[in-house]
């Protein structure tokens, strides 16, 4: 087996650490440490968020040093890790996103209604293609009707 060289070592991990891309478009609650490139640091917009982030990381025995950073009219609750840590702080991270996520469509009746339209509306597509088809299975390639082409003959 061939050993492995800067150049393929992003080869052999799929693609390259998250973290080391220059451009941040905000997408992410996470970028690298503005002063230390061995860190990594989480940002959170509200209390509820970053002491369930807190509280997973230590009971995952994972070392951090907590901060808060205002900005504008928000205040920011930051975690700086180890980015040897960063992998499974993500997973935590994940974690947290799905426990305080909002639903797109507040309001449960209307989810339903809108669940239940598009079954509709697929259902009503597949059978108006079944339909359609059954319609075709008459014609021959010339166009015409099978029945008819019988009673010619």
């Amino acid at each position: 087996m061939a050993e492995s060289t800067p150049k393929t070592i992003g080869i052999h991990y799929g693609m390259d650490n998250p973290i080391d891309h220059p451009i941040d478009l905000g997408l992410v609650n996470y970028t690298k440490h503005p002063s230390d490139p061995d860190y990594v640091v989480f940002r959170f917009p509200d209390v509820d968020r970053a002491d369930t982030f807190e509280a997973f990381l230590t009971s995952e025995k994972i070392w951090f040093e907590r901060s808060s950073e205002a900005h504008k009219q928000r205040t920011y609750f930051l975690f700086g890790l180890h980015k040897t840590d960063f992998k499974r702080a993500e997973r935590l991270n994940m974690k947290v996103e799905g426990k305080h996520k909002k639903p797109i469509i507040p309001i449960a009746g209307l989810r339903w209604f809108i669940v239940l339209f598009g079954m509709t509306a697929i259902t009503l597509a597949i059978v108006g293609y079944c339909k359609q088809q059954e319609k075709l299975s008459l014609y021959d390639e010339d166009g015409r009707l099978i029945n008819e082409q019988t009673k010619s003959e």
